[in-house]
């Protein structure tokens, strides 16, 4: 058997044909982490200035970290546990209710079913500031009933995150409970199994790859989340979240303290790049899933 040489790749060829596509990449990398690397380096400058903030500072310390966690008024530990508690409570009920509302999109034929398909991506095309208003208020007659559902609570602010991105969630999770053959579901009737026990026990571990994905990126969306927050939360306090709360250091009419806004954005990025890497082989697996069909 002859061998297969493969062709010798030299200079020239990749100058000509692969260095592009080298200057693209380095380029899309150092777009990315440069701010990163910015806002590293204006945590640990003392100076606290950005007007006079270069990617290396002069005068390095620690000190921003501890006003991060020394002022009583500002409890950043607080608006992280609150960030985390929000955000984690959230995505997972966004993927437990969009899991269920696409698994009957998907395997079941309804009267009303097309028209409700082309009702969840045309309320997704509203940008949300629309209703920040009347969210307010409608959270504001609700507190005066239930003084837990009211301003200053974060289960309202669950549940406004829980329906916010529901239909886009709940579209794309069935593109990819299409992708899952019906024959599953036919085998498993036969064998008894009821449409709760296929749709826990046998439909969703199938497709655990993409509700890993959904739920880093709905995690990361309300995690970030500021506008919404500040509306039911307010600007400050033991209620508020990391996005909210930081603003504190910013805010101040002659005074910004940009090198503990910084250090809190530092770490507020931690548990994400947690999140990134014990979920990193389903998220791997649930970014190509539905790219084939069958």
């Amino acid at each position: 058997m002859e061998k297969i040489l493969k062709p010798k790749i030299t200079f020239k060829f990749w100058l000509r044909n692969l260095l592009w596509r080298h200057l693209i990449g380095l380029f899309v990398v150092v777009f990315s982490i440069f701010p990163l690397l910015w806002v590293a380096s204006a945590a640990f400058d003392e100076v606290g200035q950005l007007s006079t903030q270069t990617l290396i500072p002069k005068f390095r310390g620690l000190e921003n970290f501890r006003m991060l966690f020394s002022n009583p008024n500002n409890p950043f530990t607080t608006w992280i546990r609150n960030s985390l508690v929000v955000a984690s409570v959230a995505a997972i009920l966004q993927i437990l209710i969009g899991a269920s509302a696409a698994y009957a999109l998907s395997r079941y034929r309804f009267k009303g079913r097309k028209v409700m398909l082309s009702s969840i991506v045309l309320v997704q095309m509203f940008p949300q500031l629309l209703a920040a208003t009347s969210i307010y208020l409608m959270i504001n007659t609700f507190g005066k009933s239930f003084a837990f559902l009211g301003p200053g609570h974060q289960i309202p602010l669950i549940l406004i995150f829980t329906g916010s991105a529901l239909g886009i969630n709940t579209w794309m999770l069935k593109g990819f409970f299409d992708t899952v053959p019906t024959e599953i579901d036919e085998a498993a009737r036969v064998d008894g199994a009821g449409h709760f026990i296929i749709f826990i026990g046998i439909i969703l571990p199938l497709v655990i790859p993409v509700l890993v994905v959904n739920f880093v990126l709905s995690f990361i969306s309300l995690l970030n989340e500021y506008l919404i927050t500040s509306v039911i939360l307010g600007l400050g306090g033991k209620s508020a979240t990391v996005a909210v709360g930081l603003q504190q250091f910013i805010i101040g009419q002659y005074g910004k303290n940009w090198g503990p806004f910084a250090a809190g954005a530092l770490i507020a990025t931690i548990p994400v790049l947690l999140l990134f890497i014990f979920l990193q082989k389903w998220l791997v697996s649930g970014l190509v899933s539905g790219s084939t069909k069958g």
